[in-house]
């Protein structure tokens, strides 16, 4: 499983001290204000991590100091980066799962456990997640992700579906 996982990205700065506006990929606020380190990739492929010194929510998004970014300058040079947290950090409700986990996995009849394809790709529409799966031949199938249809998931197993007639090409 991947250590970190993309959580946002820095839009813009804030102010003259460092500040940071960072539109994160939690499922809410209160869940990327949890996170207590925030992290860079480097070049090298190592992660290095900031303490988050304060963070409130902003348009949407989020206002955050980090430690040692204490000027608008220093700020600049971060604008357009990805962050990243440490998997431990990022509340996860039981039964709940990170899209990242869940990308590749075999998408199953629930009942016949035929194979339809892959999971390659998950839509946030507002309303309810979107699984985008990705059959041998290469079509595209969509499963809005609710209970009728998206039946058990299974890191090991894979994730089991019943679609109704139409929904997998």
């Amino acid at each position: 499983m991947v250590e970190y996982l993309e959580c946002g990205y820095i839009v813009k700065i804030h102010g003259l001290n460092g500040g940071l506006v960072i539109n994160h990929m939690c499922d809410s606020y209160e869940a990327f204000s949890a996170i207590k380190k925030l992290y860079f990739k480097s070049s090298d492929g190592s992660y290095n991590g900031l303490k988050i010194r304060k963070c409130s929510p902003y348009k949407g998004g989020a206002l955050v100091l980090l430690d040692t970014i204490t000027d608008a300058d220093m700020a600049t040079k971060l604008r357009g980066q990805t962050v990243f947290a440490h998997r431990s950090e990022i509340p996860c409700d039981e039964g709940s799962f990170f899209i990242v986990d869940l990308l590749g996995l075999d998408v199953l009849d629930a009942d016949t456990k035929v194979k339809y394809g892959i999971l390659k790709d998950v839509i946030n529409s507002g309303a309810q997640d979107i699984y985008v799966v990705e059959g041998d031949d290469g079509k595209l199938s969509y499963v809005p992700v609710i209970d009728e249809f998206v039946i058990e998931i299974s890191l090991e197993k894979g994730i089991f579906i019943r679609p109704i007639e139409g929904m997998i090409e």
